[in-house]
């Protein structure tokens, strides 16, 4: 059986602590989004997540100011969800 990110403490803190940028843009987005639904989000919603913070900041501001679309390996459903829901967070 797998632990989810819900029931791991370690976890949630690892997330958390990804979301922090080198762009204050970035880290105060990612911050708020988090702090508002960090405690509803499901196991897809991390994954999204997840490859999000992989992203440059550059890139990732880009996607959060709707510069441009996911696209490759990010052009998924739940990105294309959990970016919608960040951005008007």
């Amino acid at each position: 059986m797998t632990i989810t990110h819900q029931a791991d403490p370690a976890r949630r803190a690892r997330l958390r602590w990804r979301a922090r940028r080198g762009l204050l843009e970035n880290d105060l987005i990612l911050t708020r989004y988090l702090d508002a639904n960090e405690a509803s989000m499901t196991d897809d919603d991390v994954d999204a997540f997840t490859r999000l913070m992989e992203l440059s900041d550059n890139e990732l501001m880009d996607l959060l100011l709707v510069r441009k679309e996911p696209d490759g390996l990010l052009d998924l459903p739940q990105v294309h969800a959990l970016l919608a829901r960040i951005r008007t967070a």
